[in-house]
């Protein structure tokens, strides 16, 4: 006679949460296939039409090295033209996404922490980011005066909005059974401060800090193409588009867009670094220590 096979157990739901996470579903070099597949299309539409508007994505490669990274090993393969024109907009990008950060954390912890102090302070902050920075040029010109304290000041009063937010919104979503535990072993302010409240903060602070970080690269570009600016990529712009020079006005977007790209890598790894492989953050990535 033969045995009766035993019947498959069905997985449990403990089980079942226990499995490994599945590989991603677009393999890195696809992704890139992607990308390097719609450049073609750009590289063969472009030659098929020999239009000056509209140029290769080639030419505009070669163009953008030879004028900014055609320099000596020494000096970074960077020319004259791209220490005048890079390193002065990555310098106001820096001040303004790092002034904005460090305001935006400790003021969003500092009202994210107190229920009187969300409530009272919730009304401004919802005026005060829909307020869009450009509207406010003019009073950063009479307060700062036309140059970089002005540029750095819209750069900051645009990016500060998304940090501060998401940073109360991550303190105010710290797990209370974990403060009442901190209570009983008697930490102090700053121990549970940084033991419990910064942790559980870090998703939603680090998408506060990118959204900052693109809205610092737009608002870069906006405040140099305004009178009075001498350097910079978007004067680049402003003044490649005055002396119809329509292939520098393509390598400087060339140029904003590989920024942009590597600056949000650069940030991605350092949130997997100190969060983990958060993909987004959900209504409990509030809670995640």
């Amino acid at each position: 006679m033969t045995q009766p096979q035993p019947q498959p157990q069905p997985q449990t739901q403990r089980e079942r949460s226990a499995r490994p996470a599945p590989a991603p579903t677009v393999p890195f070099l696809l992704r890139w296939a992607v990308f390097l597949g719609a450049v073609l299309c750009w590289e063969l539409a472009a030659r098929a039409q020999h239009s000056v508007y509209f140029p290769p994505p080639l030419r505009i490669a070669r163009h953008a090295r030879d004028l900014w990274f055609s320099g000596t090993a020494g000096h970074l393969f960077l020319t004259a033209d791209a220490v005048g024109t890079i390193l002065p907009s990555l310098g106001r990008m820096a001040a303004g996404f790092t002034l904005a950060a460090v305001a935006g954390i400790a003021l969003g912890i500092a009202v994210g922490r107190s229920r009187r102090a969300y409530a009272l302070c919730n009304p401004v902050l919802q005026f005060a980011r829909a307020v869009p920075p450009p509207a406010l040029v003019p009073v950063f010109v009479v307060v700062f005066d036309v140059g970089t304290p002005m540029q750095v000041a819209s750069i900051v009063f645009g990016a500060v909005w998304p940090v501060l937010v998401n940073s109360a919104e991550g303190a105010r979503a710290t797990d209370p059974l974990r403060l009442q535990v901190a209570a009983v072993l008697r930490l102090t302010a700053p121990e549970r401060l940084w033991f419990l409240i910064l942790p559980s903060a870090l998703p939603r602070i680090f998408a506060g800090l990118r959204l900052s970080l693109s809205l610092c690269l737009i608002l870069m570009v906006f405040s140099e193409l305004l009178p009075g600016s001498a350097d910079g990529i978007g004067f680049t712009l402003t003044d490649a588009q005055t002396r119809s020079d329509l292939l520098t006005v393509w390598s400087a977007l060339l140029l904003l867009g590989a920024l942009g790209y590597l600056l949000n890598t650069g940030l991605l790894a350092l949130e997997k670094r100190l969060v983990g492989p958060v993909s987004s953050p959900g209504p409990s990535a509030g809670r995640t220590a």
